[in-house]
């Protein structure tokens, strides 16, 4: 099997990392993460979206690159641990292309070129992320519920709802959302709960919402996967920096073989999650049937896998590994964010025992 990217997907991974460590280095993004209204840089998601980015899975006719070129990007996203709703924004503009109707068109449009912003509200329950049967109703030209862990939902011009009548499109009010913001460990991506009962357009009816969700569940946990792969590369990288540098006995700390072998064993857990996600990605791009159950691999290896990577970063770096000035905390924070959305880990486990070939031909 050929596991290296061709010259297309190679150009796209160079120039993504170039225009994102350049435009959006994460000592440029942490003073938007902590100090401004919105939490990401909208200057940034508005020049992705110039770029094409937002659209990447779209149909190639609407200018997508699939899901493979989606796991590239998300990969560099995650190095520089860029903050805001991207990945649900290319997830809702993927819901709407799988929707009839003249509404449905225009907001996706809107959202793919820059000029909206919309995500999927899906969770209700506070105790958990993992896929549910939704209690929201579409009642009467009109969504009644409430919606939580919703990304940066305060700020969003929509959301596409799902509802026991199938997915809804809920404009944002003139009076804003009802919205109470949620604390989670990851300052940089926002959570609220919002409680709804406003106008609101029907997307799908219920058996076309259901293969949509499962849609946008597979790459979800796909994007997320990549995610965290970029996440421990970009761990790594810190901490091999910073053991060459740190001197103890005279010589860096880094010749030390236990410290060696730490990273050798940081290394085989990032380039492991980086088999399973391609593989997953490769599998999804292609229609493989075997698709849902290698993205739950992939999913349910990162999010462990990325933990230790993250947590080893913090520890070679020693005391400074804690503070808030250094930057692997927010690494591990993304991560671990990230690791319980889209399907927790212990969901993707069920679910790839459910769906493992071997079981499934027994």
């Amino acid at each position: 099997m050929q596991f290296e990217l061709n010259e297309d997907q190679a150009l796209l991974r160079s120039s993504t990392r170039e225009l994102l460590e350049n435009e959006a280095p994460l000592e440029q993004t942490r003073g938007v993460m902590e100090e401004s209204t919105e939490g990401y840089p909208k200057d940034i998601y508005a020049q992705l979206a110039e770029l094409g980015y937002a659209g990447l899975l779209l149909s190639e006719e609407d200018g997508g690159l699939g899901p493979l070129a989606f796991a590239i990007v998300m990969e560099e996203m995650g190095r520089v641990a860029l903050p805001g709703p991207f990945l649900e924004l290319t997830l809702a503009i993927r819901l709407l292309s799988g929707c009839a109707g003249e509404i449905a068109s225009d907001w996706r449009a809107r959202a793919a070129e820059g000029s909206a912003m919309i995500v999927l509200a899906r969770d209700e329950d506070l105790a958990s992320t993992d896929p549910a049967e939704p209690h929201a109703r579409f009642v009467d030209g009109r969504v009644q519920g409430s919606k939580v862990f919703v990304p940066f939902g305060a700020e969003t011009d929509a959301l596409v709802v799902s509802t026991a009548e199938g997915l809804a499109l809920v404009p944002r009010p003139g009076t804003g959302w009802v919205a109470a913001p949620l604390t989670t460990i990851d300052h940089a991506q926002r959570f609220v709960a919002v409680e709804l009962d406003d106008e609101a357009h029907l997307l799908a009816e219920p058996e076309t919402s259901t293969q949509l969700l499962a849609e946008a569940q597979r790459l979800g946990a796909l994007g997320a996967s990549a995610q965290m792969m970029g996440i421990m590369e970009r761990a790594l990288e810190m901490a091999v920096a910073y053991t060459s540098e740190r001197e103890a006995f005279g010589v860096p700390i880094g010749s030390f073989q236990a410290l060696q072998h730490r990273c050798a064993d940081m290394l085989i857990q990032a380039e492991s999650t980086r088999s399973a996600t391609f593989r997953a990605a490769w599998a999804e791009e292609t229609g493989a049937a075997d698709a849902p159950y290698l993205i739950s691999v992939a999913k349910a290896w990162a999010g462990p896998a990325g933990r230790f990577v993250c947590g080893q970063a913090i520890q070679l770096l020693g005391g400074v590994g804690f503070t808030w000035e250094y930057d692997p905390h927010i690494y591990l924070k993304r991560l671990k964010t990230l690791e319980q959305f889209h399907g927790s880990t212990n969901w993707h486990v069920e679910n790839a025992l459910a769906n493992a070939p071997l079981l499934a031909d027994a």
